[in-house]
């Protein structure tokens, strides 16, 4: 929209902004016709953002003023003396002002001044900062992020008193004008990744924002149809600090209570933070155990149907890992349908109420699961390999990554179906060149197993010691590489 300059008529100014707003058309936006020493003045506010304390408090402080206090300079009078408040700030547009009001600040047109007063007394509801659900510890910090940009900011700089730390605002969407905050240590952060950064979200043309930062994702990843993030998301302070220490960026976007970490590998979605809050070497196993669980999930199945369809491939020892008993369907079709039972279940777990989780619990289990194997339907075999594929799912710590690898076992059947021990390794191979072949801001997916790094890739294999993590990941080319 083209620039709207205040005027110097107040009536003009204030049939703008009446018009910009919907005044008129809409309960919620309030406009007060004031008179103070002297002057017509109209305060423009969102009911539910401002806090009506703190205008009240300014308000009987502009009542008791007389016209001769305003003179000469009026604009810094009132900014500097009689509008006792630590957040204030003016614009010559009107446009910028209605966007402003919009956002949660109030308002104040004065008559005769060029200037609209910005006051920033807004309050947005917002719940506790609990602990996440998807990322749970033993021991450690309860918090987590919440839906409001402010409170995830100051979670943030709560952890990270550096002086270097900056939080740059930016608003994305024509309509919406989501606030959006990038967030990095700039004595460690490489200025190219931020200057990258600022410059795809410079280019996002949308509406508006309304998954919030699934929404962002979707403009920055690129390749529409990849089912592998090349984002991390996390609703813990503690684990937006530590990667920002590393040289991370943090995109923080309003409205949502998971943040952005960029740029991630493929090895950032395998990590939890459970693995730090317990001793170096519990810390190490608990990682070993996840990536058994991780590779099981994908490969299991696959594996297991390729030596049920071709029992000659195994030697006589380990026979007895095929099927006994096939069931009264194909072993394929067995998988497919307990597969996407599975994501019935799960879509139905999201759906069910808190009191009724326990009986879904009940219903999967024994009305369904034990049920099909004494009719026939499933082999005890298919629910067994099944159960461990689904724990190795639910042991991803990135609920985006399970995602993928499920697609990825399940397209790893089809081809192990219909090309048999050929399929498999194809299947296999062309997921790990698909891999390879995948960047990150410029750097490999698969960094540091490829491009190879052997420090990096200890450190990514085995949880070593916080003393002896000595250097920052070298893929991030952080300015100050040594910790």
């Amino acid at each position: 929209m083209a620039k709207q300059k205040v005027s110097s008529s107040f009536n003009k100014n204030v049939s703008f902004l009446n018009d910009y707003l919907g005044v008129e058309k809409s309960f919620d936006v309030i406009q007060l016709d004031l008179h103070y020493a002297g002057r017509n003045m109209a305060m423009y506010l969102i009911d539910g953002f401002a806090k009506d304390d703190i205008l009240h408090y300014l308000m009987r402080f502009l009542a008791e003023l007389q016209p001769d206090q305003l003179e000469p300079d009026t604009l810094m009078h009132l900014l500097k003396t009689y509008i006792p408040y630590v957040e204030l700030d003016t614009v010559d547009d009107l446009s910028v002002a209605g966007d402003t009001v919009l956002a949660g600040p109030t308002a104040l047109v004065v008559d005769g001044l060029d200037k609209v007063i910005i006051i920033d007394a807004r309050t947005y509801p917002v719940r506790g900062p609990q602990e996440p659900d998807l990322e749970r510890v033993v021991r450690g910090s309860r918090d987590g992020y919440v839906e409001t940009i402010i409170f995830n900011t100051a979670l943030t700089r709560r952890r990270i008193r550096d002086r270097s730390l900056r939080m740059e605002y930016m608003s994305v969407g024509r309509r919406s004008k989501s606030d959006i905050c990038i967030c990095y240590i700039e004595d460690i952060a490489d200025d190219g990744k931020v200057k990258t950064l600022k410059k795809h979200l410079k280019k996002i043309d949308t509406d508006g924002l309304p998954m919030a930062e699934k929404t962002i994702e979707e403009f920055l990843s690129g390749r529409h149809w990849n089912p592998y993030p090349t984002i991390r998301y996390t609703e813990r302070p503690d684990t937006a600090a530590a990667h920002l220490y590393e040289g991370h960026i943090i995109l923080i976007i309003d409205g949502s209570p998971s943040v952005m970490i960029l740029p991630s590998t493929f090895w950032h979605h395998l990590q939890h933070a459970e693995e730090y809050r317990q001793k170096p070497l519990v810390g190490a196993y608990l990682r070993m155990v996840r990536f058994i669980a991780v590779i099981a999930s994908i490969f299991l199945l696959p594996f297991y149907f390729l030596i049920s369809s071709t029992p000659a491939i195994l030697p006589d020892s380990l026979i007895f890992l095929g099927v006994e008993e096939v069931g009264l369907i194909p072993l394929l079709i067995q998988f497919l349908i307990a597969e996407i039972g599975i994501d019935m279940l799960r879509m139905a777990a999201i759906h069910t109420p808190t009191a009724l989780a326990t009986a879904l619990g009940l219903v999967a289990a024994i009305m369904i699961g034990q049920v099909a194997v004494e009719v026939g339907l499933f082999s005890n075999e298919v629910v067994l390999y099944l159960a461990i594929a689904a724990m190795g799912t639910f042991a991803t710590p990135s609920y985006e990554l399970s995602l993928a690898n499920r697609l990825t076992r399940l397209a790893l059947l089809c081809f192990t179906a219909i090309f048999g021990v050929k399929g498999y390794v194809i299947g296999v191979t062309a997921w790990l060149v698909y891999l390879i072949r995948m960047n990150t801001f410029k750097t490999g997916y698969l960094w540091p197993f490829i491009p190879f790094s052997a420090k990096a890739f200890v450190d990514v294999i085995i949880r070593t010691p916080i003393p002896l993590k000595t250097r920052r990941p070298n893929f991030l080319d952080p300015k100050d590489p040594d910790r």
